[in-house]
């Protein structure tokens, strides 16, 4: 590093007093340095740092003036850190971290406020740290949730057009908070994504699918329809992910064709081990659907290599069917499936004119509210 940008200072001096203003911090590169503070009149030290240590990084991260005083005890040699890189990454960082972290420090001032006398007042939440304590209280109610079974999978019907009968079903899981009421999927499968949480939650819906599956079995329902799910990232990183599916059909005397695993689009890229998931897959007899297509991280290159046998069509596409432009990029996804060998499930059909039309170009399948809303197994075995 550039010598100009460290600063030496003897011992015995100051680096800065108790009540600066915490305009930077600094990383000790050599020497020691005393933390002390005046308590009761009296000075207390805090603490001794050496090479290595972070010098006036809380000051600097909650921005209150320095509540110690740094003095050198040998000659030292200090690498100054600005605020602005300590903001810049605390902005960044996770808003669960950075409430964490936040928390700590206002114990800490509250606790160095009270070793040395000085009037501490109660610390209430900001905005932002109250929405980080309410994920970290909602992340709680999903595990217990999960481990309560209190996770409901529905199942939304997929029909073939030219048959005009239901041929599966997409599972989605639903949660229906005890006192929150009906929380959104978006919301709480985005907390157990940004923790280990998705692997368990991918492992309940695969189990109650297949329990769902032997169901209709048991019932007699010929012929027994699929039942797509959709898998996460970290799933798709578990090379054991088609062995545990395979595992759960064959405990229940389920064909491997019942099962279809949608991967959304946005996993597809600069992801090796997608293709090898396919590989399983399909050399297990279990289908594999592009979920969806076209949402903005389209990218073709990938269709050139991976076998998929179904492409979800994304519901903006659907709803663009009234307009020219709509109908030739739906003409054009068709052409392609088709080329490639694959079939066409359009997603978001909601009126009869668009399912006309989808059957007119030749799509295969439709799902959306006019085929069907998502609906309990209960209501699948009534129909």
């Amino acid at each position: 590093m550039d010598q100009a940008q460290r600063q030496r200072v003897g011992a015995g001096n100051i680096v800065f007093r108790e009540g600066d203003a915490p305009t930077t911090a600094f990383l000790i590169e050599s020497g020691r340095i005393a933390v002390s503070t005046l308590q009761h009149g009296e000075e207390c030290l805090l603490a001794e740092l050496g090479p290595g240590a972070l010098l006036g990084e809380m000051a600097v991260l909650d921005d209150a003036p320095r509540s110690a005083t740094a003095l050198a005890l040998t000659d030292c040699v200090l690498t100054p850190v600005d605020r602005s890189q300590f903001a810049e990454r605390l902005a960044a960082a996770d808003p669960v971290v950075r409430a964490l972290l936040m928390s700590q420090l206002k114990r800490y001032r509250s606790a160095l406020a009270r070793l040395t006398g000085e009037v501490d007042g109660l610390h209430s939440a900001s905005e932002s740290d109250a929405g980080a304590m309410d994920k970290i209280r909602l992340e709680s109610e999903l595990r217990m949730a999960l481990e309560n079974a209190a996770l409901d999978v529905c199942l939304q019907p997929i029909l073939h057009i030219e048959h005009g009968v239901v041929a599966g079903y997409e599972a989605l899981i639903r949660w229906q908070h005890p006192e929150r009421g009906a929380v959104s999927p978006g919301e709480f499968i985005r907390l157990a994504e940004e923790t280990s949480l998705i692997v368990p939650v991918g492992e309940y819906v695969l189990e109650r699918v297949c329990d769902m599956l032997a169901e209709l079995q048991r019932r007699g329902r010929k012929p027994l329809p699929f039942i797509a799910l959709n898998v996460s990232a970290r799933q798709i990183e578990d090379p054991a992910l088609v062995e545990r599916m395979l595992a759960h059909l064959r405990s229940r005397g389920l064909p491997p064709a019942c099962l279809e695993v949608e991967i959304t689009e946005s996993l597809v890229l600069d992801r090796p081990e997608i293709a090898a998931l396919i590989t399983c897959c399909h050399e297990a007899g279990m289908e594999v659907a592009l979920d969806d297509f076209g949402t903005g991280y389209s990218n073709l290159g990938p269709l050139l290599s991976l076998d998929f046998d179904r492409i979800k069509l994304d519901q903006s596409f659907v709803r663009a069917l009234d307009r020219p432009r709509g109908v030739a990029l739906v003409k054009a996804v068709l052409a392609m499936t088709e080329a490639l060998g694959c079939e066409m499930i359009a997603e978001g059909v909601e009126t009869t004119d668009q399912l006309r039309m989808l059957g007119e170009m030749g799509c295969d399948y439709a799902q959306g509210w006019l085929t069907g809303r998502p609906v309990t197994l209960e209501d699948v075995l009534r129909s």
